[in-house]
């Protein structure tokens, strides 16, 4: 999975924290403290999203909220600092396969739908900063995942060609996103993205349930 990869490249939520049991609790908070009702393909039309885009999506499915796009941001962020900042852990193994590709040289970088005072304050929570040379968030760029870019600036901050690029994603649109950059993405299993597991295995190189699997070599591929 690492012959030849100058750089790895995390998602954050689901990916390499275990982090995603939180949003849904904040969205029933949050629309039933505004009374709003979840539209069917709620999960599905805002995956991959920056934290802005997801934002705009509520201000434009929901024309009852009057509010604007950094109240919204705003509201969410104190629903969630907390949490992040101390309920947040590593998935399994991830903290060893980082100590790991940091002792062999491999540069890494964060590519994240995320605000970025969320990143910020769960990597400082796990004393993670020292790892990563790049972290940059989507609402950095010109569009979210699928869209390529967010990976794209990572690698150009590490200065490696996408394609000695390995990326860790937990759900399809990320890995798409990946794809788009002209990575190679390896699957991260995640309760909240199970339901598209087959899609993901479909869609990604490599497969993992955690990061032991690497170094236990039980991957898939």
């Amino acid at each position: 999975m690492l012959e030849n990869k100058k750089a790895v490249i995390f998602d954050l939520d689901g990916s390499l924290v275990d982090s995603m049991w939180i949003w849904p609790e904040v969205d029933d908070i949050y629309m039933e403290k505004y009374n709003l009702t979840q539209p069917e393909d709620f999960h599905k039309a805002i995956e991959g999203m920056s934290y802005t885009e997801t934002a705009q999506y509520f201000l434009d499915t929901f024309p009852s909220l009057e509010c604007t796009l950094d109240d919204v941001r705003e509201e969410w962020k104190n629903m969630t600092m907390e949490l992040y900042a101390s309920k947040v852990p590593f998935k399994p193994g991830a903290r060893e396969f980082l100590e790991q590709m940091q002792e062999q040289g491999i540069l890494m970088g964060i590519a994240t739908s995320n605000a970025r005072e969320l990143v910020d304050a769960v990597l400082k929570a796990l004393h993670a900063e020292e790892f990563f040379t790049s972290v940059r968030t989507a609402c950095e760029v010109a569009a979210g995942k699928p869209a390529p870019d967010v990976y794209l600036k990572v690698a150009e901050d590490l200065n490696v060609d996408p394609k000695d690029c390995l990326v860790f994603e937990d759900v399809p649109k990320g890995i798409e996103a990946a794809l788009n950059a002209g990575m190679t993405v390896c699957a991260v299993d995640d309760e909240f993205s199970r339901p598209d597991e087959a899609e993901k295995k479909r869609l990604a190189d490599y497969f993992i349930h955690d990061y032991y699997d690497i170094k236990n070599n039980t991957y898939e591929v």
